[in-house]
C-alpha cells in the first residue's frame, strides 16, 4: 500500500518585537487562547524531559471545534518550538510542525510557522478541508502574535487580567451545575436577557444578551469547554463589545476551609479603535480598563454570588433531610 501523502505549507512574518519576548509567548500555550483567535482552550502538561510538554488543545477549524494533543519540544537558545500530534482528530492522520522565532534585519522578529499533515484514508477532499484550515488559522495566528507584542498608544500592554472570587459553604457539586447549566441564567441572573446553548460532547456554544452596570446591552457569543473532573469551566468569547479584540475566561470551584472557593478570571485584550468608536476618542486606555474591568467584574460577582446561594441552599436542603431522617429513625 502506498504511503500517505504528506502535505506541508510555511507561514512567516515580522513583528515588533525582540525576539526572546516574542519566543517567551509562544512558548507560553496557556496564553494562547488569550492571543491566538482560533484557540479556545490549552491545558499543559510537562513529561519527565524537561524540554517536552503535551498539549491538549481545543480549536476552531473552519468554524468547528476540534480538539487534539499534542508533544512539544522547546529549544529556547534556538527560538525554535517543534509540535506533532499525538492523538489527532480525523480526518487529521498525522500533523506537527514547527515555529521558529529569528531577529530580523531591521528590527523586531522574522516569526516562521511550519505545518505538515497526513489525512485519514489520504483523502483528497479530506486534505483540502485541512489545508483550508491551517492556512486560515497560521494567518490569524501570526496577525494575532503581532497585535499581542505590539504595545497601545499609552506605551501600556492592551491585554489583562483579573480575578473575582467568593467562598460558598455549599457542595462543589452544586456550585459547577449552576455554571455548567447557562440554559437556566435567564431564569436565575438578573443581568442575562436572552441565552441560546447548543452542546457538543464537552463543548458549549452559547449566545447571551447581557446587561451592563451602566445599562447598556451587550450580545455575545462564546465557546465553552466544560471540565466537570476538575470543577472548572473555561471559555472564549468569538463575538465581542466594540472595544474588546479577544476576552477568556474561567470559571474554577476548588476546596477552602469547610466549603469552596468560587472565582472568575477573566483574561481581556483592548481593541483600540473600537474603544474610540464606544466610548469616545478623547477615552484613554487607562479608562477603558477601569471601564472594562467594572462592567465584566460586576457582572461576574453578580454570577458567583447567585452561585454561592444556589450551592448553599442545596446544602441546607441537604442537612434538613438529614435531619428528618435521623429523626424519623428515633420514631421507629
Amino acid at each position: 500500500m502506498a504511503e500517505p501523502r504528506i502535505r506541508t505549507t510555511r507561514h512567516r512574518t515580522t513583528v515588533p518585537a525582540d525576539p526572546d519576548q516574542v519566543y517567551a509567548l509562544l512558548a507560553d500555550a496557556g496564553q494562547w487562547p488569550q492571543v491566538f483567535t482560533p484557540t479556545v482552550h490549552a491545558e499543559v502538561a510537562e513529561v519527565p524531559d524537561g524540554d517536552q510538554q503535551l498539549i491538549h488543545l481545543w480549536a476552531l477549524a473552519n468554524g468547528e471545534v476540534r480538539d487534539w494533543t499534542s508533544r512539544r519540544t522547546l529549544d529556547p537558545a534556538a527560538r525554535r518550538i517543534t509540535f506533532r500530534q499525538v492523538v489527532s482528530s480525523p480526518p487529521v492522520a498525522s500533523m506537527g510542525g514547527e515555529w521558529q522565532v529569528d531577529a530580523a534585519p531591521d528590527g523586531g522578529s522574522e516569526v516562521t510557522l511550519l505545518h505538515d499533515w497526513t489525512t485519514v484514508d489520504d483523502d483528497e477532499a479530506a486534505a483540502d478541508w485541512i489545508g483550508q484550515a491551517v492556512e486560515r488559522n497560521s494567518t490569524a495566528e501570526l496577525e494575532a502574535l503581532s497585535r499581542a507584542v505590539t504595545p497601545g498608544p499609552d506605551g501600556e500592554p492592551l491585554r489583562f487580567a483579573f480575578a473575582d472570587s467568593v467562598d460558598a459553604e455549599g457542595p462543589a457539586e452544586a456550585v459547577y451545575e449552576f455554571l455548567a447549566r447557562a440554559e437556566l441564567w435567564p431564569e436565575r441572573l438578573p443581568h442575562v436577557g436572552r441565552l441560546d446553548l447548543t452542546e457538543q460532547g464537552d463543548v458549549q456554544r452559547m449566545e447571551m444578551v447581557t446587561r451592563a452596570p451602566d445599562g447598556s446591552e451587550h450580545t455575545t457569543v462564546s465557546l465553552r469547554v466544560l471540565r466537570p473532573e476538575q470543577h472548572t469551566l473555561v471559555y472564549k468569547q468569538t463575538v465581542l463589545p466594540a472595544a474588546l479584540a479577544s476576552h477568556t475566561g474561567r470559571w474554577t470551584v476548588e476546596p477552602h476551609g469547610a466549603g469552596v472557593r468560587i472565582t472568575s478570571w477573566h483574561g481581556v485584550t483592548l481593541d483600540v479603535d473600537g474603544v474610540a468608536r464606544l466610548l469616545g476618542p478623547d477615552t484613554s486606555l487607562a479608562d477603558a480598563r477601569a471601564r472594562v474591568r467594572h462592567n465584566l467584574g460586576a457582572n461576574s460577582t453578580t454570577t458567583l454570588r447567585h452561585a454561592k446561594e444556589f450551592a448553599e441552599q442545596i446544602a441546607q436542603q441537604a442537612a434538613q433531610q438529614a435531619a428528618e431522617q435521623q429523626g424519623a429513625a428515633w420514631t421507629r
